[in-house]
C-alpha cells in the first residue's frame, strides 16, 4: 500500500489499519462486546494483515483492560516483528480520571505493548475530569520524556479538538490524529465541522466502525435474522431493523453493482470510498475476526473508484449525512 504521513508528523502510515477492539479476549464490559478469539485466529488476522500491506494497529487500555494490548504486542513478536517494523497506536481511557492518569498509567500501556513502543497515543474520548489543556500538557510530557511519539485524540468534537491542537502547540507539539466513528451510513464529520477542521489543521481522521459493524457489507440485508446470533448490542440498533435495512438497501445495491464492476466486494467498495473521497485526510480502521476479513480489508485499496463511482456513492450516502 502507498503510505501517508500521520497528520503533520513524520509517521508513515497505511490507509488501512487494523482496528484491535476484537483482541480483547472477552474481558470486561467493552471488551466483552467481542467473543473471544483462539490465539491461532488472532495470528492469522495479523499476519494477514502484514502480508498485505498493512503496517499499523489501532489497540486500547479499555480493550480487554489491556488484553488486546497484550495479544497484540505477543502475536506480532510470535511473527517475527521487531519494535520499529510496525506502527502501534493505543488510547488512554479517561471515564472518571483527570489528566494525572494519563502519566500514571502509561507505565502499564508500556509493559503490555512490550517490546513495541507507543507511536500514538490517544485521549480515547472528551470526558475527562480535567481540562483538555491539562491532558495536553500531560500527553506532551511523555512526548517529551521519549515515553510516546506522538498525540492524538477520539472522538472529539470540532471545538474540542481545534482546543486540543492549540493546547498541544503551546508544547510545540503536533495534535496528529482524532478517531471518529465514520462510514457510509454515519456521515456526520462531514456535516458537524470536523472534517472540515481536520483538513484546516493538517490532522489525520481515524474512521472506526469503518464498515458498520459489517452492515454495509449487505449480509443483513440478505438475511436480517442474522442479527439475532450476533454479541452485544447491535441487535437493538435501529439501523438493523426491518425499516432501517430498507433505508439503507439502495446504498448496498449500489455498493454491490460498483463491486461486480471490479470483481471485489461492497465492503471493499465501501472501504476503498471512505479512504480516497477525501484525499489523504482519512484513514480507516476496521476490525477482523477471521482470515478472511483480514485479506479483504487489505484488497479494498487494490482497485480505483472513476469519479462517477464516487459521485454516485456520495450521493445515495448523503441521507446519512
Amino acid at each position: 500500500m502507498k503510505l501517508r504521513k500521520l497528520g503533520r508528523s513524520d509517521i508513515e502510515i497505511s490507509p488501512i489499519g487494523l482496528g484491535c477492539w476484537q483482541f480483547s479476549d472477552g474481558a470486561g464490559m467493552v471488551g466483552g462486546f467481542w467473543e473471544a478469539l483462539p490465539s491461532g485466529t488472532v495470528q492469522d488476522i495479523v499476519d494477514a494483515s502484514l502480508r498485505g500491506g498493512i503496517n499499523w494497529f489501532d489497540t486500547a487500555e479499555v480493550y480487554g483492560q489491556g488484553r488486546s494490548e497484550q495479544v497484540l504486542s505477543a502475536t506480532l513478536t510470535r511473527l517475527g516483528k521487531k519494535p520499529g517494523d510496525v506502527v502501534i497506536a493505543t488510547k488512554w481511557w479517561p471515564t472518571l480520571r483527570g489528566a494525572a492518569s494519563i502519566g500514571k498509567t502509561i507505565g502499564s500501556r508500556m509493559s503490555a505493548l512490550n517490546p513495541f513502543g507507543i507511536d500514538l497515543h490517544q485521549i480515547h474520548h472528551a470526558w475527562a475530569f480535567s481540562s483538555i489543556q491539562a491532558q495536553a500538557d500531560a500527553m506532551a510530557d511523555l512526548v517529551q520524556a521519549g515515553k510516546i511519539r506522538t498525540v492524538g485524540v477520539s472522538n472529539f468534537s470540532a471545538s474540542q479538538m481545534r482546543a486540543a491542537h492549540a493546547a498541544l502547540a503551546k508544547r510545540g507539539v503536533p495534535l496528529v490524529s482524532n478517531q471518529m466513528l465514520y462510514n457510509l451510513l454515519d456521515r456526520r464529520i462531514e456535516s458537524n465541522g470536523v472534517l472540515a477542521a481536520a483538513q484546516e489543521l493538517g490532522i489525520t481522521l481515524i474512521a472506526y466502525s469503518p464498515l458498520a459493524q459489517g452492515l454495509l457489507s449487505g449480509k443483513f440485508h440478505d438475511d436480517p435474522a442474522l442479527i439475532k446470533t450476533r454479541v452485544g448490542p447491535r441487535r437493538f440498533m435501529p439501523k438493523y431493523w426491518p425499516s432501517g435495512l430498507a433505508r439503507s438497501r439502495p446504498l448496498i445495491d449500489e455498493l454491490r453493482k460498483v463491486a461486480a464492476a471490479h470483481g471485489v466486494t461492497a465492503s471493499q467498495v465501501a472501504l476503498n470510498w471512505l479512504v480516497h473521497f477525501h484525499g489523504e485526510t482519512v484513514v480507516a480502521i476496521p476490525g477482523a475476526t477471521k482470515r478472511t476479513h483480514a485479506e479483504e480489508n487489505v484488497g479494498a485499496v487494490g482497485f480505483t473508484l472513476s469519479q462517477e463511482e464516487l459521485r454516485r456513492i456520495d450521493e445515495l450516502s448523503r441521507p446519512f449525512l
